[in-house]
């Protein structure tokens, strides 16, 4: 039977000795399927005892962690997401204190110590800032995985060196462990950790197992017998089953749905009329269809009869759709609204009535350089969209590129697109290396290398290299070197041989995005645009011609005064 991620959690607070309770705990087990694509999530914050309003720091901060996390984008790695939202309520605190009569002692303002721990697939993501404490419990060992941010003048005097809203910047930490099924963490503050014995706590855990509850509760009494005199705060997280590599969950429906028959024209399939094929490959078949209900015409894609049977193959097509829907942009192609159940696998996308830059090239074969920067630019602002989801295109083409009838450019079929957030759940088969094709990809994928940024603007720079030459940089040299020597001998081939007048300096820049090592190229496509429009002071200093081709005369006067002044010094006495 498959498995799936089992979590059971228990958690106390005690307001202790003192007048208030200043510290705020929370958590959150999701249903599917947004236990598998964002996992579950703890949070324990602990207020300052010097300040009367660290309370609501606290409240603000596990609040606002558990609220956004689930709202930021599936398709983001959980740091990503965690950093984003605990930097935002970082702000949020820090503003409040500015704004207060506090602003001028911060030990006074709105702030808190924060603890957060994030169970994704079959891995835990600890976050921390402050001196609450992650311990993890396995078999009968405690083994505490954060480190307290606190500096201690004497034995008896210390002050947080880091917490929530202290300052403007947060610095946090950040671990990804894995974890197993028996796993046991604890979240605490120092109410509980300074003064609870170990062997209590583990003998609580054993005996407690099937209440963490209780145990928590339990476990909280016996530190406030043992002389705590501060709030008291613990959160037990029990692991019983991780997702295991069979588990494929998302929202594929790849299990569920049967393959669609052939589609015909003019037969309706789910509420959608076939109206004529549009292309044809081994790999889907794409028709043009009209959605009864609205009149909208759509294109919609069915899987390979031949590929049926696999379910990587099948999990990728299917995921296409996923992407879509999770990508705003007017230069990536938008997934048709989901209005009714299907019954069978495909995807529906808008329709773009206009032809593929492969086309376009073949229609156009020599390209203006102003026509090139206008693709390259309209192309940039479709990746940066998916990167900023992180998410690597990873097969762009001419092919993977519609031009409308208003002329603007589109990116489609994601088919090799790489997404943070479902890689590291765990879920799904595991992609191959080098999804794209051979003479647009990156040479750091022909190393086995996972690709970045970096490797989607290559591919950019290869297509503008590509419309302004008809050439590839390197021949058909790159898909050969799968070493880092043989890429250290691979010759860029100069545009300036070519019989089209190219600037210099343009080459120099396709040479710079293009270079073999991606840490030498530039490291935003935004810096690649720019400079494909603006000439480098950099680029043209390094291909300005010398002095004896630019002025010969000056040249060799300038020599003939050298000789002179060397005769005369050679002469004197």
């Amino acid at each position: 039977m498959t498995s799936r991620l089992k979590l059971r959690i228990g958690q106390h607070s005690d307001r202790g000795r003192k007048p208030q309770n200043q510290d705020c705990h929370g958590a959150l087990i999701p249903r599917e399927p947004q236990l598998s694509l964002k996992g579950a999530a703890l949070a324990m914050a602990d207020g300052i005892s010097s300040s009367s309003v660290s309370q609501v720091a606290s409240a603000t901060a596990v609040q606002s962690f558990l609220d956004d996390y689930y709202c930021t984008s599936e398709a983001w790695s959980v740091r990503n997401a965690v950093e984003r939202v605990l930097t935002a309520t970082n702000s949020w605190l820090h503003a409040q204190t500015r704004n207060s009569e506090y602003r001028y002692d911060r030990d006074r303002g709105y702030v808190c110590t924060l603890s957060a721990l994030v169970v994704k697939g079959a891995t835990a993501h600890l976050f921390h800032v402050g001196d609450t404490r992650i311990y993890r419990v396995r078999g009968q060992a405690l083994e505490q995985l954060t480190k307290d941010h606190r500096l201690w003048l004497s034995a008896e005097e210390s002050y947080l060196s880091r917490a929530l809203g202290i300052d403007e910047q947060l610095e946090l930490d950040y671990q990804a462990l894995p974890v197993h099924p028996g796993d046991t963490f604890l979240i605490a503050t120092d109410g509980v950790y300074e003064h609870a014995d170990t062997r209590f706590m583990l003998d609580c855990l054993r005996d407690q197992a099937h209440d963490l509850d209780a145990a928590a509760q339990l476990i909280v009494g016996h530190a406030l017998e043992r002389g705590s005199s501060d709030n008291l705060s613990l959160q037990i997280l029990c692991v019983d089953e991780v997702p295991g590599p069979e588990h494929r969950g998302l929202q594929l429906q790849v299990e569920e749905l049967p393959l669609p028959p052939q589609p015909q024209a003019g037969l309706p399939l789910d509420g959608y009329r076939i109206v004529r094929e549009i292309h044809a490959s081994s790999r889907s078949h794409v028709h043009l269809a009209e959605d009864l209900e609205s009149g909208a015409r759509v294109a919609l894609k069915t899987p390979s009869i031949d590929l049926g049977e696999d379910p990587a193959y099948l999990e990728r097509f299917m995921l296409e759709e996923w992407i879509a829907r999770r990508i705003n942009s007017v230069h990536v192609l938008k997934a048709a609204p989901a209005t009714r159940p299907r019954s069978c696998l495909y995807t529906v996308s808008e329709y773009i009535e206009g032809r593929t830059l492969a086309q376009w090239l073949r229609d156009n074969p020599e390209p203006g350089l102003e026509k090139v920067r206008d693709f390259v630019g309209q192309i940039a602002l479709g990746l940066n969209a998916f990167h900023r989801m992180e998410m690597l295109h990873q097969d762009l083409r001419p092919e993977n590129l519609m031009i409308d009838q208003q002329g603007t450019l589109k990116i489609i079929d994601f088919g090799s697109t790489r997404v943070a957030g479902i890689l590291e759940s765990g879920q799904g088969h595991e992609q191959p290396h080098l999804l794209g094709t051979a003479l647009y990809s990156a040479p750091e994928y022909f190393l086995g290398e996972p690709g970045s940024t970096r490797s989607d603007l290559y591919s950019l720079a290869v297509i503008a290299y590509h419309m302004l030459s008809g050439r590839f940089p390197y021949g058909t040299d790159v898909p050969k070197a799968r070493t880092a020597a043989a890429q250290r001998r691979l010759q860029y081939r100069p545009l300036l041989d070519d019989e089209r007048e190219i600037p210099s300096w343009i080459d120099e820049t396709l040479k710079k995005a293009l270079h073999p090592d991606p840490q030498k190229r530039y490291g935003e496509l935004s810096e690649f645009v720019y400079d494909l429009r603006h000439p480098s002071q950099a680029f043209i200093d390094r291909t300005r011609p010398p002095l004896m081709e630019r002025d010969p005369v000056r040249f060799w006067q300038g020599v003939s005064l050298s000789l002179v002044l060397v005769i005369v010094f050679m002469l004197l006495p």
